[in-house]
């Protein structure tokens, strides 16, 4: 039976050349059509680099798989948030708007799709509810400290946390992500591994990836990776400036920041879905949302304090409204251990609504 990722295809590993190639090449040029050509390469080394990180996580296995895969589309997810803060026009609310929409993106607009795409091929599908329910009860407490907190707390006017306060949180989001990975990896890591219809664990027929496929991999990865902080850099103020161009709100930078870090994972999950490997799906997900906040919110609080540069993360009430209405959906959705196209449909409604909003508030 043929391999899976026995062998790597060839553009994984001319992305990430060409990529860094072409921001070498044309590094701090400002001409217009030059932002078509970085937004291509940067997709195109995203796609690559998480496709290694795939071949990687197989080798592992799960859930180790996931976690590495959350680890990736973190290191991307920093490099975009941190270029533009350390740029001529820093964004004070990319933070706040990037973590919001993935959070949408994620509860609702991957996992709806991910739901009504394996309703439509196998009806319903089953998970374990102890381990979607993990992933909500870290979620819950690092987005109301991160989005909501800042609006209610004394230590810095508005929307904003003092110095000490940041430095507080990010710990404390720092601390959840790691007692989640110890969880996942080690404590109970039966509550992540996917089920089959017979509620037995699933069985991939696929052999892995050899040692030598792996090593070739991790070693892309590094250099994709390297090749998607560098692009960020230089891609974002075309990203802002198109966004101005066409009047559209702030928010929307933050939006495309979070569908490009998520377009890899959230394409993975959509395949293991229709693969009948909800849990799988579950996984990917929600875990780049755990990893999106307990490891980027350190980070850019780190870097923004060094820059000088405050960090706007209250959320406005409506948004508020509906981020509470997202977490009581999602334990509704998760709450039972199978799932069913109306459950889908409903997510993808809330997540329709979201982005309209942001257009129309």
């Amino acid at each position: 039976m043929a391999a899976s990722h026995a062998k790597i295809p060839l553009w994984t590993i001319v992305a990430p050349v060409a990529g860094l190639s072409f921001d070498v090449a044309f590094h701090g040029t400002a001409a217009p059509g030059l932002g078509v050509g970085f937004a291509i390469a940067l997709i195109a080394t995203v796609l690559a680099a998480v496709h290694h990180a795939e071949v990687v996580a197989t080798r592992v296995g799960e859930p180790f798989g996931a976690v590495i895969l959350a680890l990736a589309v973190t290191v991307i997810e920093c490099g975009l948030i941190v270029s533009v803060l350390m740029g001529d026009k820093p964004q004070p609310t990319l933070v706040r708007d990037t973590i919001h929409a993935v959070v949408m993106l994620v509860l609702h607009g991957v996992a709806g799709l991910c739901i009504v795409l394996g309703a439509w091929r196998h009806r319903h599908q089953q998970f374990r509810t102890e381990g979607a329910h993990a992933y909500l009860i870290v979620l819950l407490p690092m987005v109301v400290a991160t989005l909501v907190l800042p609006n209610h707390t004394l230590g810095a006017p508005g929307a904003f946390y003092s110095n000490e306060q940041l430095a507080f949180v990010s710990i404390a989001c720092l601390a959840l992500y790691i007692a989640f990975t110890f969880t996942q990896t080690v404590r109970d890591r039966d509550f992540f591994i996917s089920l089959d219809d017979d509620g037995n664990p699933y069985q991939d027929d696929h052999a892995p990836p050899s040692n030598r496929t792996t090593l070739t991999a991790f070693i892309t990865l590094l250099i994709a990776l390297t090749a998607v902080v560098l692009l960020a850099k230089s891609c974002t103020p075309f990203i802002q400036g198109a966004a101005k161009a066409v009047g559209a709100p702030d928010e929307v930078v933050g939006v495309v920041v979070a569908a490009i870090v998520l377009l890899p994972e959230a394409m993975a999950a959509c395949r293991a879905a229709m693969a009948n490997r909800l849990q799988t799906s579950i996984n990917l997900a929600l875990g780049s949302a755990v990893s999106s906040i307990g490891l980027t919110i350190p980070v850019v609080a780190a870097v923004a304090w060094w820059k000088n540069v405050p960090l706007e993360l209250g959320v406005s009430a409506g948004s508020a409204i509906l981020i509470g209405l997202t977490f009581i959906m999602g334990l509704i959705t998760y709450g039972t251990g199978r799932t069913n196209l109306l459950s889908g449909l409903v997510h993808l409604v809330m997540f329709a609504l979201w982005l309209f909003l942001i257009f129309a508030p």
